[in-house]
């Protein structure tokens, strides 16, 4: 590994350090975008980074969380996925806007304006949540092969790791060919659900009904705890540093005006495919609710148990198959772009390079460990409790990417005349409020701290 080379630093753009090298390299404006082309064709060259950063909304750590909230309250918590969903597209688009305009992607941007300690903290605490993340992609895709080909899990679990040599094939070729392989595997995965919604026959009325939100989401804490979860499974900080470094892979003018148009194009890319996200973790939801609450089963929450049941209740043999087949695809999509953010991340914080087959190594033996070794030791009572923990420790990190990303995208002096106007400001800091009192929520229910208080509370109005 070696540190780049120095460059030229302005000290009038707001920026402490000089501009460093751009993370992704070998790929950074490789895909031209052409000033002639017109307005479809220019949407389709800027697609693909966005369907890159919507993997990470539909990766497996989600499908507990939205298995137990449609099994046990039916479509009542599909308004808590919609407002997920519509965070998501907000601060994905400060992702695009930060890329594009300062050349930087965040992790970058946090190593120029904190101080190294900071920096250090920040990329400790990012590195623990990538590797939390391919803890629950490394379970979710075992999983699956355990459910389509009766792989023993610590087989499955070793088997995720050749992903790597996948990476390091389309990387060599382009990232077109990677973005290839990721819209292909969401397709499979849309169509998949597409197919249990068909299988499941939801009452449609109720479905609309359930993107309505409601105070007793508030008022039940069970359902509250579970709104949580979906929340934090939802919105993941890696994706907030992949998506700032990946829009630079498009080779634009360097200008107000092209950024101001890569900007709008971007914007509509991540828009686009965080419907898609969208579309999938409601069917998720749908497709339980439909299922099991519908049916009086209120406590399927496990993967494998929503599987031993899909074919049998709807009387549907290849249900089954199909739901494990999309689980398959959402676990090793997450892979691919998990790669790319661990390499994002160690170069933007520490400015030194690894080899990516390298760093992927290295992330997916810190996954793989102690994945062996509870699914060796518990077998599969172990990985609902794995993709729980997993979360929580995303749940911890979240709002150290996300108030950054609106502190910097806020600045005049480092955005200039592309710094978010007033109104969106608002919205973001409402959306970073919103997360950050949710999922500290999240964590102290986890943790028995909401408990004790109430208790503590309890025991001094006795007295």
């Amino acid at each position: 590994m070696s540190p780049d080379p120095p460059q030229q630093a302005n000290p009038n753009d707001g920026w402490r350090l000089p501009s460093p090298a751009p993370s992704l390299r070998e790929v950074h404006r490789t895909i031209p975008v052409p000033k002639s082309l017109s307005f479809w064709k220019k949407m389709l060259a800027f697609s693909g980074p966005g369907y890159l950063v919507a993997v990470g909304y539909m990766d497996p750590g989600n499908w507990a969380t939205d298995l137990a909230g449609g099994s046990a309250f039916g479509y009542t918590l599909l308004c808590v996925i919609l407002l997920s969903n519509l965070m998501a597209i907000l601060l994905q688009s400060l992702c695009a806007r930060l890329g594009i305009v300062t050349g930087r992607d965040l992790a970058q941007a946090c190593r120029d304006h904190y101080s190294r300690p900071v920096a250090i903290g920040l990329w400790l605490l990012c590195e623990i949540a990538i590797c939390a993340c391919d803890l629950a992609e490394v379970i979710g895709s075992a999983i699956a092969l355990n459910l389509l080909f009766k792989i023993p899990l610590v087989w499955g679990v070793c088997i995720t790791a050749l992903d790597v040599l996948a990476v390091m094939y389309l990387q060599n070729k382009g990232f077109r060919y990677i973005e290839a392989l990721v819209i292909t595997l969401i397709l499979v995965i849309g169509g998949c659900f597409l197919l249990e919604i068909i299988f499941a026959r939801p009452n449609f009325v109720e479905v609309l009904g359930g993107f309505a939100p409601k105070f007793e989401i508030v008022k039940n804490p069970a359902m509250l705890y579970v709104a949580i979860g979906i929340l934090g499974a939802t919105v993941m900080p890696h994706n907030l540093y992949l998506h700032s470094s990946i829009v630079q892979t498009r080779k634009y003018e360097q200008n107000a005006e092209g950024k101001r148009e890569a900007i709008k194009f971007a914007t509509i890319d991540s828009t686009t495919a965080l419907m898609f996200a969208l579309f999938i973790n409601a069917a998720i939801l749908i497709v339980s609710a439909a299922t099991f609450h519908s049916r009086g089963q209120h406590e399927v929450a496990e993967i494998q148990d929503a599987y031993r049941l899909l074919s049998p209740t709807l009387t549907v043999p290849i249900a089954s198959v199909v739901f494990a087949l999309a689980l398959l695809a959402s676990g090793q999509n997450s892979t691919l772009t998990g790669t790319l953010a661990g390499q994002i991340v160690m170069e933007g914080f520490l400015n030194i390079r690894l080899r990516p087959w390298l760093r992927r190594l290295i992330t997916r033996l810190i996954a793989i460990v102690p994945a062996v070794i509870c699914t060796a030791l518990y077998g599969e009572s172990s990985t609902a409790r794995l993709l729980v923990f997993s979360q929580v420790v995303l749940s911890l990190q979240l709002s150290f990417a996300v108030i950054p990303l609106i502190l910097f995208t806020s600045d005049r002096r480092k955005m200039g005349e592309f710094a978010i106007p007033l109104g969106m400001k608002l919205l973001a800091w409402l959306t970073a409020g919103t997360i950050v009192a949710l999922n500290v929520k999240y964590l102290a229910d986890f943790f028995g701290l909401t408990a004790l208080v109430l208790r503590l509370a309890g025991a001094t109005g006795g007295a």
